[in-house]
């Protein structure tokens, strides 16, 4: 298959699920330091022109929702999502089987101290910190809502470019 396009997209933004919008948004601003751009905003069926999108995506069981629009420090976009009908539940475990993702990955030098930090805010380190390649680390952590938080000392391409395997 070829592709018509004439170069690569850009990340935009995530959309991460929350069960408590107003604890999500100050504990990523406080802990993560993102900053808020926008809400919390709660929006229904009923509100155009988002709430006729939503339902175009989400099906006639959605009803509402709380939203608020954050940003990284490299201005990647953070939409944290608290569904209110159908309400918002967290699993006992993470559900990585799911199509999908699964995680979200930043990028900090030091992923032990980033993992620490998260886990006395409250979150928690799920992973040891393993060395992929020589300087390249990674940790998982778990935000207080059951998301997880990659974190690796290398950006995505400084750790995967001109790898042929992941043995290299």
């Amino acid at each position: 298959m070829t592709s018509s396009l004439s170069s690569t997209p850009a990340f935009n933004h995530v959309g991460i699920t929350v069960p408590d919008l107003d604890e999500a948004v100050e504990w990523y601003r406080q802990v993560l330091r993102f900053t808020v751009l926008g809400g919390p905003m709660q929006i229904g069926k009923e509100d155009e022109p988002f709430g006729e999108v939503l339902s175009d995506i989400f099906g006639v069981e959605w009803g509402s929702l709380r939203v608020a629009f954050l940003a990284t420090g490299d201005s990647t976009g953070v939409e944290l999502f608290q569904f209110l009908s159908p309400a918002t539940t967290q699993p006992d475990q993470v559900e990585y089987w799911r199509t999908g993702p699964f995680h979200v990955c930043l990028t900090w030098p030091n992923v032990a101290e980033l993992a620490g930090h998260i886990e006395r805010h409250g979150g928690k380190q799920r992973s040891k910190v393993w060395t992929l390649f020589p300087g390249r680390d990674v940790v998982y952590c778990e935000d207080p809502f059951g998301n997880i938080l990659e974190i690796s000392s290398g950006t995505f391409d400084q750790t995967w470019a001109n790898r042929t395997s992941a043995h290299e």
